[in-house]
C-alpha cells in the first residue's frame, strides 16, 4: 500500500537522507503567472476587481465584500448547540495555551545610567486567512484570531471565499466561529484576491473604506500562497505553507491500527498531503500497511485518501534502531510528528526538528487540530528546521528602547570612535564626541 524506503545497513549523509525520504509539495513558481495578474489588478483597482475575479473563479459575486453583521450574528444562532460547545472548548483551551504565550518587557542595565529595553507591540491590524475548499475549516478561525487576540491586536479581519451555496457569504460555520470569537469583521473574498485584497484594501460596494492590514496569516491552497509571496513586500506573512503532513516514529509496540487511523486522518485533507511511517519495525510497517488498506477503502474521502497515500510524499521509512528514525525525522522535520514508542516522552525530548510533537498513543494529530489548546497552524515542507508555528510572537514586534545618560555615553564613547574608525564612518563617532564638546 505504502512505497518503502529502506535504510536499514545504509550509512547516508544528511544531504542524501534528505534526498531519499518521501516529500511532495508543490510548484509555487508554476502558477505566478497567473496569480500576477490578480494581484496587480487589485493593488490598481481594490475591491471591485477582487469581486470581478470571485465571480469568475468562485462562480459568484457576494452584494459587498465586508459580510452584514446580520449574516453573521444568523450564522451564530442557526448553528448546531453541538457545534458550538466544542468550538467554545476549543477556545477555552486555545486561550489558556496562548495566554502563557504572551511576552513581557525586559530592561537591561548595560551599565550605570544605560539601559535597553525590548518592549513587544502588537501589529497594529491583521488579515486572517480562512480557506474554503476540500473542507469547512472553523477550526482555523480558532487558531488564527485566538493567538491575535492575545497578543493584543486591535484590528482584526477574517478572510474567507464566497460561497454560492451561501448565498454569496463565506460558510455560515465560519462566520458563526467568528461570531462566538467577538471578530466582526469578515470578508467574503478568498483565493488569491482575497489576499491581494487584505494587502491592498479599497473601498467596499457601499462606499466603506476596506482598510490594508499590516501582517497575513492563515493556509491556503497553492494560489493562496504564491500572491502571499507575491505581496510580502508590502505586508507580512507568516509563511508559504504547502500541503499537510505527518510523520510517526514508531517501534513494534505501537499499535497499527492507530496508525493508520492518523495516517488516514492527514490524507483526508488534500490528495497532497504526506503521511510517512518511520519504523525499525518491518512486522509493524505490514501490519500498519494491512490496517491502511483495510481503513481507507471505507473511509468517506476514500477517493482522496487513497491518492494521498499512494502519492510520492507518502510512504514508509525503515531504519535500524530509534536512534536512526530520529535522524530521520529530524531530517524531514514534520509539521506533525507523532511519537509511539515505548518511553515516547524520552523519545520526543530528543527531536530537534518538527512544528509540534505529539506524544504516545493518546496525543493523536486531531486531538492537535481541534482541542489540545496548541496552534494547528504550522511549518510545513520542512521548514520546520527553522521556522515555528503560529504564536502570540507571531503578531508581537520587539523594540529595542535605548537610553543612556551623560556619563554613560561617555564611558563608552572611545570604544564607539574606534569602532566607527575601523569601519571608516568617522562621521559615526563625531555624533558621539560632538555630545562632549568635540572630544569624549
Amino acid at each position: 500500500m505504502l512505497a518503502r524506503t529502506d535504510l536499514r545497513g545504509t550509512d547516508v549523509t544528511l544531504s542524501q537522507l534528505r534526498r531519499a525520504l518521501p516529500r511532495g509539495g508543490t510548484d509555487i513558481n508554476s502558477v505566478l503567472p497567473v496569480v500576477t495578474p490578480v494581484v496587480e489588478a487589485i493593488a490598481e483597482h481594490g475591491a471591485s476587481a477582487a469581486l470581478d475575479y470571485t465571480e469568475q473563479f468562485d462562480k459568484v459575486r457576494p452584494a459587498s465584500v465586508r459580510v452584514p453583521a446580520a449574516v453573521i450574528a444568523q450564522a451564530r444562532a442557526d448553528l448546531d448547540p453541538a457545534v458550538v460547545a466544542a468550538l467554545e472548548e476549543a477556545i477555552r483551551r486555545a486561550r489558556k495555551v496562548h495566554a502563557d504565550q504572551r511576552r513581557r518587557t525586559t530592561v537591561t542595565q548595560v551599565a550605570p545610567g544605560g539601559t535597553v529595553a525590548e518592549k513587544w507591540i502588537p501589529v497594529r491590524r491583521v488579515g486572517l486567512y480562512v480557506p474554503g475548499g476540500n473542507a469547512v475549516y472553523p477550526s482555523s478561525v480558532v487558531m488564527n484570531v485566538v493567538p491575535a487576540q492575545e497578543a493584543g491586536v486591535g484590528s482584526l479581519v477574517v478572510a474567507s471565499p464566497a460561497q454560492a451555496d451561501f448565498g454569496g457569504w463565506p460558510h455560515p460555520t465560519i462566520l458563526a466561529a467568528c461570531s462566538l470569537l467577538g471578530v466582526d469583521e469578515v470578508w467574503a473574498v478568498g483565493g488569491a484576491q482575497g489576499v491581494a485584497l487584505l494587502a491592498y484594501g479599497g473601498t467596499d460596494t457601499d462606499g466603506a473604506e476596506l482598510d490594508p492590514v499590516d501582517l497575513i496569516t492563515g493556509p491556503g491552497n497553492i494560489y493562496v500562497t504564491a500572491a502571499k509571496r507575491l505581496v510580502r513586500s508590502v505586508v507580512g506573512i507568516d509563511s508559504e505553507a504547502g500541503p499537510t503532513e505527518i510523520a510517526i516514529l514508531a517501534d513494534d509496540s505501537a499499535d497499527p491500527a492507530m496508525i493508520a487511523a492518523d495516517l488516514i486522518s492527514q490524507a483526508e485533507h488534500d490528495v497532497l498531503a504526506a503521511s510517512v511511517l518511520v519504523t525499525d519495525s518491518a512486522a509493524l510497517a505490514d501490519a500498519v500497511d494491512e490496517a491502511v488498506a483495510e481503513r481507507a477503502a471505507t473511509t468517506k474521502h476514500s477517493e482522496r485518501v487513497l491518492t494521498a497515500l499512494g502519492g510520492p510524499q507518502s510512504g514508509v521509512v525503515l531504519v535500524d534502531d530509534l536512534a536512526a528514525g530520529l535522524r530521520v525525522v529530524d531530517a524531514y522535520a514534520a509539521e506533525h510528528l507523532e511519537i509511539q514508542t515505548r518511553d515516547a516522552q524520552a523519545v520526543a525530548d530528543r527531536v530537534t526538528s518538527a512544528g509540534a510533537i505529539f506524544v504516545g498513543a493518546y496525543s493523536p494529530v486531531s486531538l492537535g487540530d481541534y482541542c489540545a489548546g496548541s496552534n494547528h497552524v504550522l511549518p510545513t515542507s520542512g521548514s520546520a528546521r527553522y521556522s515555528s508555528g503560529l504564536s502570540v510572537q507571531t503578531f508581537l514586534r520587539g523594540v529595542h528602547i535605548i537610553d543612556y545618560d551623560r556619563d554613560a555615553l561617555a564611558d563608552v564613547a572611545d570604544a564607539v570612535v574606534t569602532l566607527a574608525n575601523a569601519e571608516d564612518l568617522p562621521a559615526h563617532g563625531e555624533a558621539v564626541t560632538a555630545r562632549f564638546g568635540g572630544t569624549a
